[in-house]
């Protein structure tokens, strides 16, 4: 499953034991944005995934553990986040961006 869960990111019906899973909202000026994409780097830069915005700006990824960054496309803007995925404790994270 890719892209976020209606209602807030949960972990709900998944092992995170056995899944590394990287998930967070895109926000402007403390507001969920609901247009755009969230696009996963690898630690090198390189393109690995990208998923559609939940209505509520939401998104999630299953990747590897190890390092990533977060790229929020929105139109007009783009924001990032590094972080550290580890296996058994999902990432929750913010992208901020300024539209």
């Amino acid at each position: 499953m890719c892209g976020a869960t209606s209602g807030g990111p949960s972990v709900e019906g998944i092992d995170v034991a056995k899944e590394t899973v990287i998930q967070g909202v895109v926000v402007s000026g403390g507001e969920p944005v609901s247009t755009g994409y969230a696009r996963l780097l690898d630690s090198g830069g390189d393109f690995t995934a990208e998923v559609p915005l939940s209505a509520t700006g939401q998104f999630r990824f299953f990747a590897r553990p190890g390092e990533w960054t977060v790229r929020a496309l929105v139109p007009g803007a783009t924001g990032e986040r590094k972080v550290v995925a580890r296996q058994g404790e999902p990432v929750d994270t913010q992208v901020d961006v300024t539209v």
